[in-house]
């Protein structure tokens, strides 16, 4: 199959992608978490079989407490967060205590807005300089730099997208980001990087090996057939285990499974259908000159 010939569809599908994740940053942002903002959460569990979340949002819906997220974690056990300190988490425990008999706290946890500022900082360094490796390292493992803004391009279109997606759960569905959620931002940029430098390998071994003006296409069309089977197949066990994780690991972990799985599937994406097609209008533009 000519794969380099349709580029230009991956590149729309992907141009538009990127337009809706820069649109809803830019209109909605990013909803953040505790871990960045600060705040208080409390874990509580409530035997009574008839509680729900939407029963507890009702109980406090009319009351003067900003509680900015409640999660069901697991059976009768229930995360609240709120934006102030321990007076508000103990009322309301009270006022679960008045409507529920069997309402228990299991742990209450403060974050303070200077280390969640602190935390912000040291994510958004760790991304940054993941990225200045990941580029170090590709421009040296290639000596080409079309080589290294590929693969940078792919990376950069995975995260992009990756973040707009949670901007939009967060904005319709109060999808929070946490510390997980730049854990899986890290984890997309090794899963983009790890299949593009193969595919890369492989075009770098045949430009090395023939003449430099054989057929570019050529080269990144067989690339491409030797070793999308392979990245599929690898991608598919990581896909397996995160979905199992999202339909039933717990509630705290099940958006980081969500945006690991995004993470992967773009990567895959990415580094076949986006990173090459890119190295190949690079390189057919070097030679123009």
């Amino acid at each position: 199959m000519d794969f380099i010939k349709y580029r230009y569809i991956s590149f729309v599908i992907s141009g538009f992608l990127v337009v809706i994740s820069v649109f809803s940053l830019i209109r909605f942002g990013l909803v953040p978490s505790l871990d960045f903002v600060g705040g208080s959460l409390l874990e509580i569990k409530i035997d009574d079989p008839d509680v729900s979340t939407q029963k507890l949002w009702e109980i406090f819906g009319k009351d003067d407490i900003n509680i900015s997220q409640i999660q069901e974690t697991k059976s009768s056990t229930f995360l609240i967060r709120i934006e102030e300190g321990k007076e508000k988490g103990d009322l309301i425990l009270s006022r679960l205590q008045e409507k529920y008999q069997g309402a228990e706290k299991l742990r209450f946890e403060m974050v303070g807005p200077t280390f969640g500022q602190e935390l912000l900082k040291k994510a958004l360094t760790a991304l940054i300089v993941a990225i200045l490796f990941i580029l170090f390292f590709v421009a040296w493992r290639f000596h080409n730099k079309k080589f290294g803004i590929g693969a940078i391009l792919a990376m950069l279109h995975d995260n992009l997208i990756l973040a707009g997606s949670f901007s939009l759960l967060g904005h319709f569905l109060g999808v929070q980001v946490d510390s997980l959620f730049i854990t899986a931002a890290l984890t997309t940029l090794s899963a983009s990087v790890h299949d593009t430098v193969v595919t890369f390998d492989y075009i770098r071994k045949q430009t090395i090996d023939f003449s430099s003006q054989k057929n570019i296409e050529a080269v990144a069309n067989k690339a491409i057939a030797d070793t999308i089977v392979r990245n599929i197949n690898n991608s598919l066990t990581i896909i397996f285990m995160l979905t199992a994780t999202l339909l039933m690991g717990e509630e705290t972990i099940r958006w980081f499974a969500a945006a690991l799985l995004m993470g992967t599937i773009l990567g895959t994406y990415s580094s076949t259908f986006l990173a090459v097609p890119l190295l190949v209008v690079a390189e057919k533009m070097g030679r123009r000159k």
